[in-house]
């Protein structure tokens, strides 16, 4: 067995740090070589050819199958084939990088925020950039420098400069992703998560079955003491998590889909899959939430439209109410202003006065 060249050494070591195959090393070096010989001696890339000894580095060019590898070449073009091969593997470590996370588009990965451009948030993932446009952002959320997170990997789009791997913070995906991290059923595919519904910053309902009997799938999620279902919503900024069953019947997936509000019937309708909800006067409110959000949650979890009667009557008094509050929000504001008016006036006077008392007295 021949022993390792120093040339074939160096050749593994540079391939295993840049994640490269060591042919694409070769070939990257053989293509170095051309474009120092043209830059020498002239004449066409293409009709060059280089044979290359992977063991000792030993080079020759030829052109037409007759050996043109000028005396001294190795010393002159050294240079020039160092610049043009420094750049090749940087393209191909990059290639490497975009096709490793393109891989892992859909996952959770860990990170830091690195920069500032604009609206957009640059983070440090380890091997590469990732960016994280405002529409990927919580809203509310607020972002520090060499803050570290935890991102969902959204894909790899083109851009200005070439291919940028998206991250995002607002995705249902982080969800999930920190669910499978935290509860080891989800992981192992004993409880599987059947649906996620997210207001990014704000509300969050993850809808669960179990694969085995005898597990309760909702328990698993929540943990001992609610301690897995904490972890996640620490992770999320305190944002709210309604854990609840899934269940194949639509009525009772409605019914679990409204917590916590208590449902006193669930009617459906097949054709226009609508659910016609009836709940306790006391629960109305608890069942629409506020602004509407947890039926509006409700109703894409389970894919329903979902109608709650009194609902009407219920927003109706939540407008008035917001209506009011804007209202005398706005008294408040006419009545901060004119004192600080009727101030500043009392204050421009104050001044004249003692001016002509002092004159006065002169």
């Amino acid at each position: 067995m021949a022993l390792r060249t120093e040339f074939a050494a160096a050749l593994s070591q540079a391939a295993t740090e840049r994640g490269l195959d060591p042919d694409e090393v070769i070939k990257i070096v053989k293509e170095a070589i051309k474009a120092a010989y043209r830059k020498d001696f002239g004449g066409e890339i293409k009709d060059l050819e280089v044979e290359m000894d992977p063991q000792s580095g030993e080079a020759r060019i030829l052109r037409e199958g007759e050996d043109i590898t000028p005396p001294g070449f190795g010393r002159i073009g050294a240079q020039t084939a160092k610049q043009v091969l420094l750049q090749r593997i940087r393209e191909a470590e990059k290639g490497a990088i975009l096709n490793e996370f393109e891989r892992r588009v859909g996952t959770v990965v860990n990170g830091m925020v690195q920069r500032f451009e604009g609206p957009s948030i640059i983070v440090n993932l380890g091997k590469a950039e990732g960016v994280m446009p405002p529409q990927e952002q919580t809203p509310g959320e607020n972002y520090r420098l060499n803050q570290r997170m935890r991102f969902y990997i959204a894909g790899i789009k083109e851009s200005g400069r070439g291919q940028d791997i998206v991250v995002s913070r607002s995705h249902k995906g982080l969800v999930e992703g920190l669910f499978k991290v935290e509860v080891p059923e989800i992981g192992s595919g004993i409880v599987e998560i059947k649906a996620i519904a997210r207001e990014a910053g704000t509300r969050t309902k993850v809808a669960v079955s179990s694969r085995q009997a005898g597990v309760d799938p909702v328990g698993s999620c929540v943990g001992q003491k609610g301690v897995r279902v904490q972890a996640v919503i620490a992770e999320l900024g305190m944002e709210k998590i309604d854990v609840i069953a899934w269940s194949e019947d639509p009525a009772r997936f409605v019914t679990a889909a409204l917590s916590p509000a208590k449902v006193d019937a669930v009617r459906v309708d097949l054709k226009e899959k609508t659910a016609h909800v009836e709940v306790p006067e006391d629960q109305l409110s608890l069942a629409i939430g506020k602004e509407g959000q947890n039926v509006r949650l409700a109703a894409k979890l389970t894919g329903w439209r979902i109608d709650i009667k009194g609902a009407e009557k219920v927003l109706e008094e939540s407008e008035a109410a917001k209506k009011e509050a804007d209202e005398a929000a706005v008294e408040e504001e006419k009545v901060t202003e004119t004192a600080s008016e009727d101030k500043k006036k009392s204050s421009s006077k104050a001044p004249k006065g003692k001016s002509k008392s002092k004159k006065a007295k002169e």
